[in-house]
């Protein structure tokens, strides 16, 4: 896939069967999974009222951290609560306590109007929790040489959509870099206005990268898996070389 080119929607769902593959065989990429979505919970602001929801929830595993999570795709699935597309929520205005995006923001082709449907939706003081790639500059030669989704981290963003633009016209769209410019570069930090940015933070994990994901091999087995533990956590303070992961948390403004 290359920078700005469109593959048709169902592409979601024709990767989501395959992951499930992938997430069968491979227990080590469970357990970092169920260690992201631990990260992603302990981050939830449950004195806020109103619903705890996912979008792109995939395989709906983060169900197995936040069992009350409404998990969501495009698609219809059996282990899936519901169908949503982001910019068009079937939520009512104020109703979402959390809103989750686990490898979603790097999906949308224009995250400005996303971002205020996300707004409509949460709660006054409810959160957005954005997790995704973090284009460090190992995060840049892996995730470039590595997996099938363009990093883009100089396509010039498109804040939000056309004139005319209808949800149901959303595309599959690719820019793993997109996250790291608007919360850990802050490149127009106007964008956010209306929110607060309660943390972005990059995680780095050696231990995902040598999982190879859903599509790539596995590097060892769980005795070298503690070591890449360990070494995550002595090159943590060096993020721009080493983050793997970007964690965001946002409030809604009253």
């Amino acid at each position: 896939m290359n920078p700005g080119e469109s593959l048709p929607l169902s592409q979601h769902d024709i990767e989501i069967q395959s992951n499930r593959l992938a997430w069968q065989r491979k227990p080590q990429l469970r357990a970092v999974y169920r260690g992201f979505h631990e990260l992603i919970a302990s981050r939830l602001d449950r004195a806020v009222p109103g619903l705890i929801v996912e979008l792109g929830s995939g395989m709906g595993s983060i169900k197995e951290v936040i069992p009350d999570c409404i998990a969501t795709d495009l698609f219809p699935n059996p282990w899936l609560d519901r169908q949503e597309n982001a910019y068009c929520l079937s939520f009512a205005d104020g109703t979402v306590s959390n809103l989750i995006l686990f490898d979603v923001w790097h999906h949308l082709r224009y995250p400005g109007t996303a971002l205020r449907e996300f707004r409509r939706v949460l709660a006054p003081s409810g959160r957005l929790i954005v997790f995704d790639p973090a284009i460090s500059w190992t995060g840049k030669i892996v995730y470039g040489l590595f997996h099938h989704e363009p990093v883009a981290i100089r396509l010039p963003i498109t804040w939000e959509a056309p004139a005319g633009f209808k949800p149901g016209d959303a595309d599959y769209f690719a820019a793993q870099g997109a996250a790291t410019r608007v919360f850990w570069r802050r490149e127009t930090p106007e964008r956010l206005e209306g929110w607060d940015v309660v943390e972005a933070f990059p995680v780095p994990s050696f231990e995902y990268f040598a999982t190879g994901g859903f599509s790539g091999p596995q590097l060892g087995g769980p005795a070298l898996f503690r070591l890449w533990r360990r070494l995550d956590r002595a090159l943590a303070r060096w993020p721009n070389l080493f983050a793997a992961r970007l964690m965001v948390v946002l409030k809604r403004k009253p």
